[in-house]
């Protein structure tokens, strides 16, 4: 009986001490051991979580983090071009922005995407859809529609409220049941190049009669907050340029799922933290930022 008494003794103390150093552990692990949820150069990523695999190397150029955006400024070289790549965290969709050249919606109203970009403090922008070029096409920027015209010849590029990308084509929606459902931003210009990773382009597609290969201006999901930014170099000596199928490709290496073309070409080009980082030009000899209806960006 004694026995039994003894060994029953000796199995509450070890429970007890058992107890006591997890207790301890949760203790030392809420209050005292550091965690980080962030990558380097990412805002709210656990580090638990396994980053997507890109099957393409770059050169890390730079990278943003605060505790709602995080941004790593990206270089690749592929297809004979410099392809530059934001590569975006967003802890909110609300971070996910478009400006207008002087703040103001209308026709031949135009900046360079720097200057939009300095005036509301972007982190990174690129060049948008050039609307005040067309007459005809949904424009809808941060929650309000300015254009309802269809052009039934092109696709838009809605972003929800929620963060969420669909691609539509105008002949078959209205502007205002796109507004009604939550749409935030609708851009005109296109093609689709991915939706839920398929490709909507292939190896012949063009943007009206421009050449095969340009410079590329792109935006893309990867994930719930998860963006890609993107502008490539082109008609020059150092940078072929890429086609859209080309476009398409390598945003599907690098893992986004639904993707976007926004206006190339001259337009095509990508501001970061006070700098454009790119080469635009429009004839492949002389720098030139062109001027254009809008950007897209990333801020506050």
């Amino acid at each position: 009986m004694k026995k039994h008494t003894k060994t029953g003794i000796i199995r509450v103390i070890a429970l007890t001490l058992l107890l006591c150093a997890l207790t301890a552990y949760v203790l030392l692990d809420t209050f005292v051991i550091r965690h980080s949820l962030a990558e380097a150069g990412g805002a709210a990523v656990d580090r638990a979580e396994k980053p997507e695999e890109e099957s393409l190397t770059y050169e890390a150029l730079d990278a943003y983090s605060d505790t709602e955006i995080a941004v790593i400024l990206k270089k690749y070289r592929q297809y004979d071009t410099d392809i530059y790549v934001a590569d975006i965290r967003l802890e909110s969709p609300e971070y996910l922005r478009c400006a207008l050249a002087e703040d103001t919606y209308g026709r031949n109203i135009k900046e360079k995407t720097s200057e939009m970009a300095e005036r509301v403090g972007a982190i990174v922008a690129v060049n948008g859809d050039y609307y005040g070029a067309r007459e005809m096409g949904f424009v809808i920027r941060n929650g309000e529609l300015y254009r309802a015209a269809p052009d039934v010849k092109l696709e838009s590029l809605v972003i929800n409220d929620d963060g969420s990308f669909k691609i539509v084509s105008q002949q078959r929606t209205r502007a205002m049941n796109l507004l009604e459902e939550g749409a935030r931003h609708a851009f005109t210009f296109g093609p689709g190049l991915l939706s839920e990773g398929e490709f909507m382009v292939n190896r012949t597609d063009e943007v009206e009669q421009s050449m095969r290969s340009n410079p590329r201006t792109a935006i893309g999901r990867i994930s719930d907050g998860h963006y890609i930014l993107l502008v490539s170099d082109g008609r020059t000596d150092t940078s072929e340029g890429l086609s859209l199928y080309e476009l398409a490709e390598f945003l599907k290496d690098i893992g986004t799922v639904d993707a976007y073309n926004l206006d190339g070409g001259g337009s095509s080009t990508m501001y970061y933290m006070g700098e454009v980082v790119n080469f635009p030009t429009t004839d492949g000899k002389r720098y030139n930022e062109r001027s254009v209806s809008d950007i897209v960006y990333i801020g506050y």
